[in-house]
């Protein structure tokens, strides 16, 4: 009666996790099926949802009709200079707060949190007349530069270094290690999993970034992907192209969804030992 229970349990349990994943996958699977279809296939009866045949012709079409070579290599400079500078930014900070001793540091390490309880949109303003004034306007630098620093990410790191024994720290200062030294010899190497959690955080939120560059910049030589597939979408709406829109779609959101992909495994691994240290 007990194996029959626990039987029973388990092809509920599986029954419930495949309904889920089905409802959750099926606008991407009806994404990859329209951007595959002709518009006249598309609003013919009956509606099947696998094409009558695999034809690129529309990603050819959607990637002639919009600059999506600059918008890929503004997303790419964008996101990926960003993560670069957050690493350097957030790390010094990190490490501020978690080893080094001056007066105020748990009051200062308090206000900095607080970027975490204001939302983006808040500072929407501010940060466009800061911009403006800089000249920076229609440049990837001014979609970049409000978010050179990350709250987030100095509290991840902050907890996993604080999680480090001092004996590591010991060490580093016996050796002869400065603090820069000690940064990258001694405490990054320690703390990979909540560098990568971060990363992934990060290079998702701006490859996803909508609203700020769309304030900011003003043709293809800044705009990001998400904002160029919003003035196609206007486009093809008005045309009622969805087969192309879907494949402009399916281009913009592929790498992520590769990337996960491939790396499932070390991202589930990555938020699981910086949760477990910090």
């Amino acid at each position: 009666m007990i194996r029959q229970k626990m039987t029973f349990g388990l092809i509920v349990k599986y029954a419930i996790l495949i309904i889920t994943s089905l409802i959750v996958l099926f606008p991407l699977l009806w994404m990859v099926s329209v951007s595959f279809k002709t518009k006249l296939e598309l609003f013919s009866a009956p509606y099947s949802l696998l094409p009558s045949q695999i034809s690129l012709d529309n990603y050819i079409t959607a990637w002639g009709y919009a600059p999506f070579g600059s918008y890929y290599i503004n997303t790419i400079v964008i996101t990926f200079g960003l993560l670069f500078i957050q690493m350097i930014t957030v790390t010094m900070a990190a490490f501020a707060f978690a080893r080094m001793e001056f007066p105020g540091k748990n009051l200062l390490f308090m206000l900095f949190l607080t970027q975490l309880m204001i939302t983006a949109q808040s500072t929407i303003y501010p940060n466009y007349m800061t911009i403006s004034r800089l000249g920076l306007l229609n440049t990837r630098i001014g979609v970049m530069l409000p978010y050179i620093a990350s709250a987030m990410g100095t509290f991840l790191l902050r907890q996993a270094f604080m999680a480090l024994p001092t004996a590591l720290e010991d060490a580093g200062k016996i050796d002869g290690c400065n603090v820069a030294q000690m940064i990258i010899h001694v405490f990054l190497p320690q703390v990979q999993s909540a560098m990568l959690a971060f990363a992934i955080m990060s290079v998702t939120n701006h490859w996803n970034e909508f609203l700020w560059p769309l304030l900011v910049t003003e043709d293809a030589g800044s705009r990001p992907l998400t904002v160029g597939l919003a003035i196609f979408a206007q486009q093809a709406e008005g045309g009622a192209e969805w087969s192309l829109l879907m494949a402009a779609t399916l281009m913009v959101s592929l790498p992520l969804l590769l990337a996960f992909l491939i790396f499932q495994k070390m991202f589930v691994e990555a938020f699981i030992s910086s949760g477990l240290k910090g």
